[in-house]
């Protein structure tokens, strides 16, 4: 089998079988062997940010000499974006014999009568075969779906775990509150594992700490009064982070407010300071990888608080980080943003609001059909002033037709629309047409990964 097989074989997966239950997944880990066992895990979970997260970790952790892995989802172009080694996508080489090796174990599983692995679940396994073969000593792992019933969920006991900000998104899987979708994030919590969260939402925040209070794992908090904005630019903004955590049970609070060796066994308890005063620099011009990045700078220190990994280390390998799609400069003045649910449009509109109060902005934009793509485009509408629009069509059977979305666009704005269902003549026209503006390309992950591919090819 060679990779064009390997990867015809992994899309064609959905057409023949569907998520299956825990244990079969885990059946098919216990046949690779547990590569996971040989790993230091930190375990990430969210609607928004977690692939930000790990991408800030692994900057870090690869900078500061670590050997690190890295399993993020979805990929944009190449299916071995999935599997990186020290920021960088494994060989198709590499990917193609940890699948074989996993398919002949899949195969002996159908055998001995156990459902075939789902298509996540294969990648899972590849994964972690990739990252025991290349002696991975840190493994940043990131959750496909949801976190209590996701595969990635089979490890047993990381190091940490991290959940970024949980907001409403795949309703029909995990939930029709965001009290709810905390419960799923908030079942990758391990027993006595430390867990690090963004605490901005009381709904998930109740949640989360429930969670954690029942499972002795220390909770460590992020909200926006523990950091300080201090300048932005098109491409990136300086804060303060200033972590600081008060935290109270029933019991009262702990006492040992000084140093992060509380012997409490995992009740909530305070940590007065973790970073003082720390100037960091991310580089992105949207708010809310601040939040993203502390989260990162967070769980290092949860993880190493002896400072193996100075502070110093730490601020370069955030501002080093480079994640595809998420708030990316790519070209001058060209933004692509895989923005695709109420919270990500949330944050994206706050973002475009703060660039068109210096430049025009522009917009490319596509969604597909499962996502309220109209409600999407009122706010869009609603809150910012895009001197033009180009709209396209992506997702394959979950297309939404470029005329319609230019339809919609058209109820709500008296700006420029423009449809152009070919999204490489969509991007040019967009080009085009955005004279001085900062082009903003968003609404899918879908046209994300189109946009990366053409600009690889140019």
């Amino acid at each position: 089998m060679n990779y064009t097989e390997a990867v015809e074989y992994i899309e064609e997966v959905p057409k023949f079988t569907k998520k299956n239950k825990p244990e079969n997944t885990l059946e098919l880990i216990r046949r690779i062997g547990h590569p996971e066992r040989k790993m230091k895990v930190i375990h990430v979970a969210g609607t928004n940010g977690k692939g930000s997260v790990c991408a800030f970790l692994s900057s870090i952790l690869t900078r500061a000499g670590k050997r690190t892995g890295l399993f993020t989802s979805p990929h944009l172009v190449d299916i071995t974006e999935r599997f990186q080694i020290n920021q960088v996508p494994v060989s198709h080489e590499v990917f193609t014999r940890a699948f074989v090796r996993v398919k002949k174990e899949v195969d002996a599983m159908i055998q001995d009568g156990y459902a075939h692995p789902a298509y996540f679940e294969l990648l899972f396994a590849a994964g972690l075969l990739i990252f025991e073969e290349e002696g991975v000593e840190y493994l940043i792992l990131e959750t496909g779906l949801g976190g209590r019933l996701d595969a990635t969920n089979l490890v047993e006991k990381p190091i940490a775990c991290v959940l970024t900000t949980i907001s409403l998104d795949h309703m029909e899987y995990l939930g029709d509150t965001v009290a709810k979708i905390a419960g799923e994030k908030a079942g990758i919590i391990k027993e006595g594992v430390p867990v690090i969260f963004d605490g901005r939402n009381p709904e998930s925040e109740q949640v989360i700490l429930a969670q954690a209070e029942k499972l002795h794992a220390p909770a460590y908090r992020y909200d926006d009064s523990m950091r300080e904005i201090t300048g932005k630019t098109d491409k990136s903004i300086d804060f303060i982070l200033n972590y600081r955590y008060d935290k109270k049970n029933t019991a009262g609070i702990c006492e040992d407010t000084e140093q992060n060796d509380c012997s409490c066994d995992g009740e909530i308890h305070n940590i007065t300071e973790l970073y003082k005063g720390l100037n960091v620099t991310v580089p992105y011009l949207a708010e809310y990888q601040v939040v993203n990045s502390s989260l990162a700078l967070a769980a290092l220190r949860v993880i190493d608080p002896e400072k193996h990994i100075s502070d110093e280390e730490a601020v370069h390998g955030i501002a080093a980080t480079r994640w595809q799609g998420r708030m990316e400069t790519v070209m001058p003045d060209v933004v692509l943003d895989g923005a695709h649910n109420a919270d990500g449009i949330k944050e994206f509109i706050r973002t475009v609001q703060e660039v068109q109060e210096r430049k025009p902005v522009s917009l490319l934009f596509s969604a597909v059909v499962e996502k309220e793509h109209e409600k999407m485009i009122q706010t869009i509408c609603e809150s910012i002033r895009p001197t033009s629009i180009v709209v396209t069509q992506v997702g394959g059977a979950r297309v939404v037709p470029a005329d319609e979305l230019a339809k919609e666009f058209r109820k709500y704005t008296q700006a420029e629309v423009t449809a152009k269902a070919d999204v490489k003549e969509a991007f040019e026209t967009a080009l085009a047409k955005k004279g001085d503006s900062m082009l903003f390309c968003a609404g899918s992950l879908y046209l994300v990964g189109e946009l990366k591919a053409i600009l690889q090819r140019r």
